[in-house]
């Protein structure tokens, strides 16, 4: 072996690793490298590996001691160099020029055959004796042994052709698939056409446009075929034949130049003495992408005169954007522009091209304006001010630069017209008071973060983000209470005051009658009471009446939502004037009737129920029930009404319900919602009863969620406060503690009760099942419809085992009942009275029995019971039964319960609203004794977790009508959570 084989079998041995080094050996061991070629600079070798469809090839450089190996290895020498070496250098001591393997197998030839408008394409193997044998089958199917064929060694080029005609499923091409396989066959190393060898080239066959002198002047362009073009094999795929005589086959680069289609176009052209700056500047250019250009005259010039290279800039308005076009053009004015690589003429002289000069050009474009030359490019927002900016400055020709005083550099600045009969903002610029902005562009702008605004007629300005942060939330709501001409409704009359107090300006007159609402209701004008009204106000109440009646005269509407006990129905009456509609549950219209019995004798009214209903057009007050509203509100809503009032208004809480929608339609000059609860899950419940009562006054419910909810719910600090700003001249919310200090205390304690152990087995193996089982659900889709459900079994089972379904009887009563009948017996034996609430009658009907059997006398009202009154009167009474069981449906609102001072909730409810309401049944104006609540709850159950998911309930309620700045509300997470 010579030095130089030796010095490369050295460097291959050191570079590398022990294991490649191993695995190379075992190589050349099993007869798996097959030499290929070799010269005097060059090796050629394969090497074959088990499992391994095409063998790397190794290409040796003993001159220079280096190697290379097409496989995908990162090693600087792989197992692949190490064989090759080994196996040379084992043959080389044999005498022999290059290794030969007997496993290897033949190599492909590919035999082309042209059968009219289609390429045949013949496969053959030829093995190292030269014989040949067809390929009758893809060779995938071979080399897999799913079919017979001769053994062949197959490149990446093979498996690449083969891949591509098993997926075309064809063995002969058209015109159309010619490029794909003419790649991939210039790579390939025996390739036959007609039964001749050829050499497939990888690029495309350009023809040859002569350029010459015309008779008479000017001149004329040619198209001709290359001098060596031989013949036309096929549409779109011609044969050459070059100075040697070896035959070269060519894809066609232009079908209209080329080929079968040269004699369908004008052989030649004429150019006139007009169109020579056409001809060097454009076509000729153009031309060299498609053809050969050979310009055989003297008179073309390459250039008629020298002229100066510079960068311009095209400025133009495209919608909202910026446009700004970069140019490398000749001559002032300019003459000729690069584009795309190419000059084109403009006018005058032809210029000498510079493209070194051009290049330089191309840079400071670039650099200095991060523009790219020919291309068009826009710009939004800070990045067109930036870009006006920074060609204010720039040294270049700017074509359009007027239009950059469009891009204003200070803010823009508000211009408010404070008119509530004529309102208007105008966003303006300072340097020119006709570049404005749409001012509800600029709040979309404000409210999305961004810094700048499309201007009206094109430009970008900055908006004025630091004045917006203090007056933007009203600007939007002004713009939202506009109606048509620009006067303001009454809630945005209020806004308006409240902007101007901000401003620092001088209310307008006209809204001075409003600031009673605005001021916080220390101002409002007291209201004389109806001199038909039996009853004694307290202050609290008269404040409320005062701002009722204030609501009704300046034609808005509100919500009263003071605690249970404090009177709104009470106050409702003195305030309502004209014929009004009193909507309301059904077990609450008897003590609408009652009430106005009571307290308004000389007025006339009728409920609308029943089979036989009518409207009695001489009442002044018409009681009906939700149900009816909902079924009846094509007859009400066509009435005219002087008042409508919704009772325990939570009913509408969800805008999309028949209900709420047909609340909306009933048309009236004032409207009032009375809940206790105004809100008890989510803040669009807020909203539904305030578009009813003020429709408007917090937009729509989308503009409701960007703009208040969803800030409350992230913690957005100062949205809480924002909204309410907004309701508070139309929400009046007290509290007992606040106004009914004659009240006595009110008192809230937790009872705990231990599961038995039965009990808990059954409670821990519905938990882990429901757990499972709500898993797979929501991983498949499902809803949190499914989590209640899963939580509803394990509510029940804390309660008594027998309310989940399948599980049995159980004689003995649960762990909560025997409970409860200890603190039932203690109470009654102390001469108090008690009012058990559950949501489910099933849980009353296990109680009940318990009570009879110790010989406590109860009553009980629930759904099914048909006369209230008479339930509660015998209650109320002295000496009545000490136990009253009642559903937390149908009495947890409408009834006054002030005999009793111990409340007891069997099962807690995720709205602490909800209980609130119970409690309030008992502890409410006419009680004397301290009312004691008592929640009972099973320990280490789901119920823990409800209680502390009713705390984050009243801190939704506190951040709209309280003083909290966070909310949340029931998520899929909360109820997941509650699993445990």
């Amino acid at each position: 072996m010579s030095d130089l084989f030796q010095a490369l079998f050295v460097a291959v041995r050191q570079a590398c690793t022990s294991h490649a080094w191993s695995r190379g050996i075992e190589l050349a061991r099993s007869d798996g490298v097959d030499g290929v070629e070799q010269d005097d600079e060059q090796v050629v070798l394969l090497v074959k590996s088990p499992g391994q469809t095409v063998a790397p090839s190794v290409t040796l450089y003993p001159e220079d001691e280096e190697w290379v190996c097409d496989c995908d290895s990162i090693a600087d020498a792989c197992e692949h160099a190490a064989a090759a070496i080994i196996a040379l250098r084992r043959a080389r001591k044999e005498g022999k020029a290059l290794p030969v393997s007997a496993r290897a197998g033949g190599r492909l030839r590919y035999v082309l055959v042209a059968e009219n408008d289609r390429l045949a394409i013949e496969r053959q193997v030829v093995s190292s004796d030269g014989t040949a044998k067809p390929l009758g089958a893809s060779l995938g199917a071979v080399l897999s042994g799913r079919s017979d064929g001769p053994a062949v060694e197959p490149t990446k080029v093979d498996l690449s052709i083969d891949r591509l005609l098993g997926m075309w499923r064809v063995r002969s091409l058209t015109a159309d698939r010619l490029s794909e396989v003419l790649s991939l066959l210039a790579r390939a190393d025996d390739v036959e056409l007609d039964g001749q060898a050829v050499v497939v080239m990888d690029k495309p066959l350009r023809p040859l446009a002569i350029v010459e002198d015309a008779p008479g002047g000017g001149f004329v362009l040619r198209f001709t075929a290359p001098p060596d073009f031989e013949r036309v094999v096929m549409a779109g795929l011609v044969c050459c034949r070059d100075s040697q005589g070896a035959r070269t086959l060519w894809g066609v680069a232009d079908p209209d130049l080329t080929g079968l289609r040269l004699e369908h176009l004008p052989r030649q052209r004429l150019f006139g003495p007009a169109m020579v700056a056409t001809l060097v500047s454009k076509v000729i250019p153009e031309l060299r992408d498609r053809a050969v250009v050979d310009v055989r005259t003297s008179a073309l010039p390459d250039a008629v005169s020298r002229q100066p290279v510079r960068p311009v800039v095209d400025i133009q308005h495209r919608g909202a954007a910026l446009s700004l076009l970069a140019c490398v053009e000749y001559g002032e004015p300019a003459c000729a522009r690069v584009v795309d690589g190419e000059l084109l003429h403009l006018s005058g002289p032809i210029p000498r091209r510079d493209e070194r000069a051009e290049q330089r050009v191309v840079a400071s474009l670039r650099e200095q304006l991060d523009l790219v030359a020919g291309r068009r490019s826009d710009f939004l927002g800070e990045e067109a001010v930036a870009k006006a900016e920074a060609l204010r400055s720039w040294a270049g020709v700017v074509r359009g630069g007027a239009l950059l005083a469009r891009y204003p550099q200070r803010p823009l600045e508000a211009e408010l017209e404070l008119d509530p009969d004529h309102f208007g903002v105008r966003f303006a610029a300072s340097s020119d008071a006709d570049l404005t902005a749409d001012p509800a562009a600029v709040l979309e702008a404000w409210q999305r973060g961004s810094e700048h605004v499309a201007l009206t007629g094109g430009g970008w300005a900055r908006i004025p983000r630091d004045w917006l942060g203090q007056h933007g939330h009203r600007i939007g709501e002004l713009l939202a209470a506009r109606q048509q001409g620009g006067s303001l409704d009454g809630c945005g009359r209020v806004t308006l005051a409240r902007l101007c107090d901000s401003l620092e300006r001088p209310r307008p007159l006209s809204l001075r009658s409003l600031a009673p609402l605005i001021d916080g209701f220390s101002s409002l004008p007291r209201v004389a009471l109806p001199s038909d009204l039996t009853a004694t106000l307290r202050p609290y109440q008269q404040q409320g009446v005062d701002w009722l009646c204030f609501l009704r005269a300046a034609g808005l509407g509100g919500v009263l939502a003071d605690d249970m006990g404090l009177g709104k129905t009470l106050q409702a009456l003195c305030a309502v004037s004209g014929r009004t509609l009193v909507v309301c549950p059904r077990s609450v219209v008897h003590n609408w009737v009652a009430e106005i019995e009571r307290f308004r004798p000389a007025l006339e009214h009728c409920v609308y129920h029943g089979a036989r209903r009518q409207l009695d057009d001489e009442a002044a007050i018409t009681i009906t029930t939700y149900a009816l509203l909902r079924g009846d509100i094509e007859l009400l809503a066509a009435e005219r009404w002087d008042c409508v009032v919704l009772d325990e208004a939570q009913l509408i809480k969800n805008p999309d319900s028949q209900v709420a929608r047909a609340a909306y339609r009933l048309e009236a000059g004032f409207r009032l919602s009375l809940s206790g609860t105004p809100i008890e899950n989510r803040l669009e419940e807020l909203w539904s009863q305030l578009h009813f009562t003020n429709r408007g006054l917090l937009a729509g419910r989308q503009s409701f969620r960007e703009r208040y909810e969803r800030p409350i719910l992230a913690g957005e600090a100062g949205s809480a406060a924002r909204l309410r700003e907004r309701i508070g001249p139309f929400v009046l919310r007290r509290e007992k503690r606040q106004v009914a200090t004659e009240l006595p205390e009110r008192s809230e304690a937790v009872m705990c009760c231990e599961l038995d152990e039965q009990e808990r087995e059954t409670y821990e193996a519905i938990r882990l099942a429901t757990k499972r089982k709500v898993a797979a659900q929501l991983e498949q889709g499902g809803n949190v419809m499914a989590v209640l459900e899963a939580l509803l079994r394990m509510r029940q089972a804390a309660c008594d085992i027998t309310l989940v379904p399948g599980h049995g009887q159980r004689r003995e009563p649960s762990s909560k009942i025997k409970r409860l009948l200890m603190a039932l017996e203690q109470a009654a034996s102390d001469g108090h009275k008690a009012l058990v609430f559950s949501q489910w009658t099933s849980l009353l009907d296990r109680v009940q029995p318990q009570l009879d059997q110790a010989g406590i006398d109860t009553l009980r009202l629930d759904g099914s019971t048909v006369d209230r009154a008479s339930v509660v009167e015998r209650f109320q009474a002295q000496g009545g039964p000490p136990v009253l069981l009642l559903s937390l449906k149908a009495g947890g609102t409408g009834l006054n319960l002030t005999a009793a001072d111990h409340v007891f909730l069997l099962d807690p409810w995720w709205n602490p609203a909800t209980e609130d309401q119970a409690a309030d049944r008992a502890h409410r104006i006419g009680q004397e004794r301290p009312v004691m609540v008592y929640r009972m709850v099973a320990v280490d159950t789901v119920e823990e977790r409800i209680l502390a998911l009713q705390q984050r309930k009243r801190s939704l309620a506190d951040a709209a009508l309280g003083d909290a700045q966070r909310a949340a509300s029931l998520t899929r997470e909360d109820l997941l959570a509650l699993i445990g």
